[in-house]
């Protein structure tokens, strides 16, 4: 069995070898396979299961263009409201289809959300926790499910996961990436990994993956059903814009959001989100620099231009090429990113900010034009909404659900909360782990590691998280039953253990000297002494 295969299943073995003699033993093995199989993978001594899915009676397949954003919040949009950005292609997709507005992630981070997209798994289920760790060999991706069924499949972008790697992966006829985060702009030793090739990267990142998926689209095989992902570099730090772009909101006026305040919800505000202030993520200390991280953002939003107009750009060749209409197109962010809410900037928390992303899907004709859906949606919906746009039924071991029949409008029985989990990184030990339960209307926050406050909101009344009702007698109810709820959905998922990785990398655990000092105890932990006995 591969090492990958050993970490999944690594409690459940513990527990065979104890049992291995005992009555019910075979009972047990057959456990652990049924463990296994949930995962997608093979117990050992058997063959790894068959990629080829059963086809859905009566379905008609479609192409399917996928298009990932890096760090890019839900909100930064014209057709979300927002004051100043111009968003013209992107708002002409959210018209002319479909729109998400609870749209989340259940891990915000880049590389575990990647894997949830691309395998319908939690991360506590595919187990790529954090950005240092390489893909376990034995996951399987919606890709390799496509390219069974005799798709043409296409990767163009930012890979990020195993850190350094940029080789090709399975599952993908053609591919073009690089190791890392990738940079915005090149230099002679940048290089682009093009079907196991390295060549120079010639421009700016954004323009440039562009070009090489707008040059597959052209040249694929055109008697081929296709599946083109195009993940870009964008808009993740050091948020540099395109030349054309640059400057263009250098004097918008920025203003702080209302959870910014610091004396805002004082006694239900926890004390890692206070001290987090004064952090690498916090804006007192913001990537341990002085920058005014109200130019960061300016920065930030004008590289969404350049996303823009390469969602513009391949939209504009589908339909010369005649393929609207046969199509799926969806645009999705790999996580959202804080902007001063609760003192914080970056992702990695269960705050809206973090959690919530854009999600567009546009398929004239297959799709209502300006339909907004206000369900929860996440980024393990993706793999199976993937297979099932292309005619295959989703396998059952995929922690998520097609959206389909929910985008369409039809009436189906959905989720009415999702699980949101984060595990602690060294590299940045400012952020707890923590598991969430998003709901429709209510979140609860549930931390593990550290004395302090878990938090409930109510998402309608309090839409910016600023009053904690966790200690408010009036919803005890309520977070005893997300609670439960929170608990079930791990036990179903196999999610009642926490994966454990070697240290890599360094650490961001600086403080600024003059900055805000060490939050105090909540007042709820607070107590007099018992008279003595």
């Amino acid at each position: 069995m591969s090492r990958a295969l050993l970490r999944i299943a690594a409690p459940t073995l513990a527990l065979l070898c104890l049992l291995a003699t005992s009555p019910g033993s075979e009972s047990l093995s057959a456990r652990l396979a049924g463990e296994l199989a949930r995962k997608g993978a093979a117990p050992t001594g058997q063959d790894t299961p068959s990629l080829q899915l059963l086809r859905l009676p009566n379905a008609q397949p479609r192409n399917i263009v996928f298009i990932l954003v890096d760090d890019l919040r839900y909100d930064v949009f014209g057709f979300t409201g927002h004051r100043f950005i111009e968003t013209p292609h992107l708002d002409a997709l959210a018209r002319g289809g479909v729109h998400f507005s609870n749209a989340v992630v259940t891990t915000s981070l880049c590389s575990p959300s990647r894997a949830s997209i691309l395998t319908g798994l939690y991360a506590h289920g595919h187990r790529i926790i954090n950005n240092n760790e390489p893909v376990p060999p034995d996951l399987r991706f919606f890709s390799q499910y496509l390219q069974t069924a005799g798709y043409e499949t296409a990767f163009v972008g930012k890979w990020h996961m195993g850190h350094e790697t940029d080789d090709p992966q399975r599952g993908f006829d053609h591919w073009v990436s690089f190791s890392g985060q990738g940079v915005y702009l090149p230099s002679p030793k940048t290089v682009l990994n093009v079907n196991g090739r390295h060549v120079p990267q010639q421009g700016y990142i954004t323009d440039e993956l562009t070009d090489y998926a707008l040059d597959w689209l052209r040249e694929r095989d055109a008697e081929q059903p296709f599946m083109l992902y195009l993940s870009h570099k964008a808009v993740h730090g050091d948020f540099a814009p395109a030349k054309r772009h640059q400057g263009r909101y250098a004097t918008q006026q920025v203003d702080w959001p209302r959870s910014f305040d610091p004396s805002m919800d004082p006694k239900g505000r926890p004390m890692w989100v206070r001290n987090q202030r004064n952090s690498w993520h916090g804006v007192d200390f913001a990537y341990h620099s002085g920058s005014d991280l109200r130019d960061v953002y300016r920065r930030y939003l004008e590289a969404v231009l350049a996303v823009d107009d390469s969602v513009g750009l391949v939209v504009e060749l589908l339909r010369q090429q005649g393929l609207l209409e046969s199509t799926v197109v969806m645009l999705m962010g790999d996580n959202g990113f804080a902007w001063g809410e609760h003192g914080l900037i970056d992702k990695r928390t269960a705050y809206e900010e973090s959690m919530r992303v854009p999600l567009v899907a546009y398929a004239p004709g297959f799709f209502p034009e300006g339909r907004t859906v206000e369900e929860v949606v996440a980024n393990i919906d993706v793999a199976p909404t993937v297979l099932e746009t292309a005619g295959l039924q989703p396998p059952s071991h995929m922690d998520g659900r097609s959206f389909l029949d929910v985008a369409r409008g039809k009436q189906v029985s959905w989720r009415d909360a999702v699980l949101y989990e984060y595990f602690w990184e060294r590299n940045f030990p400012q952020t707890p782990t923590m598991h969430a339960l998003r709901g429709q209307r209510y979140k609860y926050i549930h931390y593990h590691g550290i004395w302090d406050l878990d938090e409930l909101y109510d998402l309608q009344a309090d839409p910016d998280e600023t009053t904690n009702l966790i200690n408010d007698p009036a919803h005890n109810k309520i977070v005893q039953q997300m609670n439960q709820q929170l608990f079930d959905v791990l036990e179903q998922t196999d999610g009642m253990q926490m994966p454990l990785y070697r240290d890599r990398g360094g650490q961001n655990n600086l403080r600024r000297k003059d900055g805000p000092k060490a939050a105090k105890f909540p007042e709820v932990f607070k107590s007099d002494p018992k008279p003595p006995q």
